[in-house]
């Protein structure tokens, strides 16, 4: 009887030894194939605008659209109000983006302002796991000048990070 006992002792390690040597192999086989590129959830790029001199909240209504590329209007901002920064979404394409501020209240006449942010594209490659995305130089902003006082650039480099302002908005006070 003891003899049958390490006949078994011997099967046991010898068929558990083959699995070991398969199974470690495998295992960091699985844990190398994971990816330690963290892509961004979303790689769209914004630009941050701060206001800046004697208002720095806005009490009226803003609203900003813009065109598309096919023609179409899209509404980015739609009647916000007691405002103090907004974040604005910056094309990928042309080297040109344009941005109509609709600004007012409905006891006094609304005006529309017309912003023109220039700038140069870079592709931006993180990894081929992750989508292609895009950072931008301003090269320039022009605007009208019925509530817009200036726009002036504070950080003219456009990449994922919107914790600095990328412009400074100076508005005329409308109070009559």
């Amino acid at each position: 009887m003891g003899q049958g006992r390490q006949i078994r002792k011997r099967l046991r390690v010898n068929c558990s030894s083959p699995f070991i040597a398969i199974a470690i192999p495998i295992v960091f086989i699985l844990l190398s194939a994971c990816s330690s590129i963290n892509c961004p959830l979303n790689n769209r790029i914004y630009t941050k605008y701060k206001l800046a001199g004697s208002l720095t909240t806005l009490q009226d209504t803003f609203s900003v659209t813009t065109t598309r590329s096919n023609g179409s209007d899209s509404l980015l901002i739609n009647l916000d109000e007691n405002i103090d920064s907004f974040s604005l979404p910056i094309s990928y394409r042309g080297a040109e983006d344009v941005f109509y501020f609709k600004i007012g209240s409905p006891s006094k006449s609304f005006t529309i302002d017309t912003v023109r942010v220039q700038k140069l594209d870079q592709p931006h490659f993180e990894s081929v796991d992750c989508n292609p995305s895009f950072f931008h130089t301003i090269t320039g902003v022009i605007h009208t000048h019925y509530r817009i006082d200036s726009i002036v650039i504070n950080n003219a480099q456009v990449t994922y990070d919107v914790s600095r302002s990328h412009f400074l908005i100076y508005f005329k006070d409308n109070r009559y």
